[in-house]
């Protein structure tokens, strides 16, 4: 990557500061535009399109994306610098799929390395390897969704199989560059069983040097985005998973893999 790396520009839709979420400590977060993926859950539908968007909030039309420069989002970033180093916080990327933007991506997590951050990403690993490669040395912990293990019902809910996921998650652990962590969005219909958590699980088990797994309760917080946008939120009839359901589901996912699972992260 060239020396003037914090030119490179890239598109975000939100900054996040004060988060307690997406990592350890305080974090920024950093929301990139476009996704491959066209999850029916999907809580932030504002970033699956990579095209500036316009969208009703409270009635009002709002401009959803902004082109920005690495120098730029960075200052924003370092704005936190004491709570991150009194707290172990950082910057996150999340998204959408911030890999569909490789060279910002890199560039974000590079600046903020060297300005003594640390990082994480929010991603599914739905890109090629060599996308992935490129990020690792910049990045201290990958929080990466799987979503299911059978590639027929994750294309259903999805719009993608997910074979090369599984396979990149396979070889960011192998890599041993950098943290990897399990996450699991709990969507009733889609994978909020015993026999499919189960199987996840076993998954993440599976991969060299993983020992935390994140079930993310599925919620309706997204619904009225979808209606900003003028599309229609097919989850509506959908009643997120109660306490006990998820404490059963984590209780089966800790007791087939030996992993430190929690609900929410």
């Amino acid at each position: 990557m060239a020396e003037n790396y914090l030119d490179t520009r890239g598109r975000i839709f939100d900054i996040q500061r004060y988060s307690i979420h997406d990592g350890s400590g305080i974090r920024t977060i950093v929301f990139l535009k476009g996704c491959v993926l066209r999850c029916k859950w999907c809580c932030n539908p504002e970033s699956q399109e990579y095209k500036i968007q316009t969208m009703l909030v409270q009635g009002k039309p709002k401009t959803i994306g902004q082109d920005i420069t690495v120098r730029e989002v960075l200052e924003t970033v370092e704005r936190d610098r004491t709570y991150y180093r009194r707290s172990g916080g950082g910057m996150t990327l999340s998204g959408g799929e911030s890999l569909c933007q490789p060279d910002f991506c890199e560039a974000l997590l590079r600046g903020a390395k060297e300005r003594g951050l640390t990082t994480a990403m929010e991603s599914m690993a739905c890109a090629e390897w060599g996308v992935i490669e490129r990020i690792l040395p910049y990045l201290d912990t990958y929080l990466m969704d799987i979503k299911h293990t059978d590639p027929a019902k994750h294309e259903k809910f999805t719009g993608r199989r997910n074979e090369l996921m599984l396979e990149n998650a396979r070889k960011v652990a192998a890599s041993g560059q950098t943290e990897l962590v399990i996450r699991v969005p709990v969507i009733p219909t889609f994978n909020c069983t015993v026999p499919e958590i189960e199987s996840i699980a076993r998954f993440a088990a599976s991969l060299p040097g993983v020992k935390k797994m994140h079930l993310l309760p599925y919620h309706r917080l997204g619904q009225d985005k979808y209606e900003g946008l003028g599309r229609d939120y097919e989850m509506k009839e959908i009643v997120p998973p109660d306490n006990a359901t998820m404490e059963n589901l984590a209780a089966a996912a800790r007791r087939v893999s030996g992993l430190d699972v929690q609900i929410g992260g």
